[in-house]
């Protein structure tokens, strides 16, 4: 009891931390309690001041930003936003309603459909339509990639470019229901990447091109497997069974076929510059003896660069002999014959293609091999010429004419002849043969009108090559095949087989300013022949027809990219 009658004097005091910082002291009323018991908060806006109008209406946090074309914002009458878009067109994000899909329809080849989904982004790539099958489960990974590899292998030591041999493998792979795959194509090793989702590791496989060897018919039978695998859904058996099918087959015409080939078309380039029948048998027969000689190093494994050495000598020898036995036979139209044969055209345009479609390191290889294969004929010819200039110093004349076109019915049927040939050593379809050698026709006529109307040869060889590689696109859009075959053929007639030899016989004289000259030329004259054909495809598809409901968004997906 004692307790409560405690005065205050006798109780404890209280710390000055047992007190609340909003505690009044003693003495002062505490301050009135709010109206309400929700206190206002201390962003409100004091009494007696505006605020300004928002600039955007007010809406949910989800909503997309209004475009700045507009102000900053278009809602305030419709409620409607303009979605901001990048330089190329496409959406600075990914709008509620999604991306609109590509359209990648089955009426325009593969090549085509396959290219515009490389050049998109790999977010932006449209899932494959797989054709459901009963008795699979899904992709046999390892295998597909397998079969992919085995596919660019075949194309790519067939001389076909690497875009295309990229399009083929993303195609095979893309049918066969892997989505995020990379294939990656260089001049001696394939690789293909394949990412089964964003958490799985990616499953990688390669595969190295040891050899090479040109049989146009085998890559346009892969080119037909390649079009069958994307447009008809055949099973990955039927696929194997194709594949091993190709590599079964023979070469459609025998080493002695190619042979007489090799002389034939030595011969028509003979008569393209102005040799008669002797100049023609004597550049077929050193035409001949090179490309035995030539088999004869390759059968005994030496390198390609000393079988092109042992090739360009028996023609050189040959015309050196006529003109040292004063025969009064044109023996810069016998060499030249056997230049024609010789110049790599075929790795010139693959190389250069390369390199117009973005893939530096394979054209910077091709080139390369094209370099030693050219220093090659060099030395082989450069050896005679040295020899011939030694024994017999004024028969060899470097001022001699090229050949005039007053002829132009014989040098037509030559140049005819001249492809027919180049289509016999590339081993091409017998269906094929036709087309290239009419095509290497209009090669040469466009390029004898034109320098006949005063044109510079390297702009009249470059014209002429664009009408070659336009016109052997559509053939091959047609057939929904390779364009090579159409191609490589046909530019035969337009190959510097005379201004490498006028460089070559100039260096063996000793006059280094016009052999330089002479080499530019046949330089200059290469890359126009190399650029006129892949201009000439890209117009090609530049100008076709797109396919129905095919409108100018799908086709901003086929860009490529900028350099700058």
């Amino acid at each position: 009891m004692a307790s409560d009658a405690e005065s205050p004097e006798d109780r404890k005091p209280q710390s000055d931390e047992a007190r609340s910082a909003f505690t009044p002291p003693l003495g002062m009323p505490y301050p009135p309690l709010p109206e309400d018991e929700h206190p206002t908060s201390e962003f409100t806006v004091p009494e007696g001041m505006r605020t300004e109008a928002p600039v955007e209406p007010e809406g949910s946090a989800f909503a997309p930003p209004g475009s700045s074309t507009n102000g900053g914002g278009n809602g305030s009458a419709t409620g409607t936003h303009q979605l901001p878009t990048t330089p190329a067109g496409w959406p600075a994000f990914t709008p509620p309603h999604g991306i609109p899909a590509i359209s990648l329809t089955k009426d325009v080849p593969w090549q085509d459909r396959m290219r515009t989904m490389l050049r998109m982004p790999v977010t932006e790539r449209p899932a494959p339509e797989r054709i459901e099958r009963a008795d699979e489960s899904g992709p046999a990974v390892p295998r597909v990639l397998d079969l992919t590899l085995r596919i660019g292998e075949i194309l790519l030591a067939g001389g076909e470019g690497a875009e295309d041999v990229e399009a083929a493998m993303f195609g095979v792979a893309h049918a066969y229901g892997l989505e995020r795959v990379e294939p990656t194509v260089t001049f001696t090793l394939l690789s293909i990447s394949y990412q089964p989702s964003l958490v799985d590791d990616p499953v990688t496989a390669s595969r190295t091109v040891r050899r090479r060897g040109v049989d146009y018919t085998r890559l346009s039978a892969v080119f037909r497997l390649v079009d069958d695998i994307t447009s008809d859904g055949i099973t990955l058996e039927e696929a194997y069974r194709g594949l091993a099918e190709i590599r079964r087959n023979r070469h459609p015409f025998p080493s002695w076929a190619l042979t007489v080939a090799s002389g034939l078309l030595s011969g028509a380039a003979s008569m393209l510059v102005g040799g008669g029948l002797t100049v023609f048998v004597a550049a077929a027969i050193g035409s001949m003896l090179g490309d035995r000689l030539a088999w004869l190093a390759s059968g005994r494994g030496l390198p390609e660069f000393y079988q092109f050495v042992a090739a360009a000598m028996p023609p050189a020898a040959m015309g050196v002999a006529l003109s040292m036995a004063h025969t009064g036979v044109q023996a810069s139209a016998v060499i030249t014959g056997g230049l024609f044969a010789l110049i790599p055209g075929r790795a010139l345009v693959a190389g250069v293609q390369d390199g117009l479609t973005g893939y530096y390191i394979t054209a910077a290889a091709r080139l390369l091999e094209v370099g030693y294969l050219i220093v090659g004929i060099v030395i082989g010819v450069l050896g005679v010429l040295y020899i011939g200039v030694q024994l017999s110093a004024h028969t060899l004349n470097p001022e001699e004419a090229l050949g005039t076109y007053d002829e132009p019915v014989v040098q037509i049927v030559a140049s005819l002849l001249l492809a027919l040939a180049f289509c016999v050593l590339l081993q091409q379809e017998r269906h094929t043969v036709l087309f290239a050698t009419f095509n290497g026709g209009v090669a040469w006529v466009a390029y004898g009108v034109l320098v006949q109307a005063h044109v510079n040869p390297v702009v009249g060889t470059t014209i002429a090559a664009g009408l070659v590689g336009l016109f052997g696109q559509l053939l091959s859009r047609y057939r929904y095949a390779s364009a090579l075959p159409y191609v490589t053929a046909a530019i035969g007639p337009l190959l510097p087989g005379s201004a490498t030899y006028f460089a070559l016989l100039n260096f063996a004289q000793g006059n280094l300013n016009e052999g330089v000259s002479s080499l530019i030329k046949a330089v200059s004259l290469a890359l126009a022949i190399a650029v006129g054909v892949n201009l000439g495809g890209e117009v090609a598809r530049l100008f076709i027809r797109a396919p129905a409901g095919e409108d100018a968004a799908n086709r901003r997906a086929a860009k490529r990219t900028r350099g700058f």
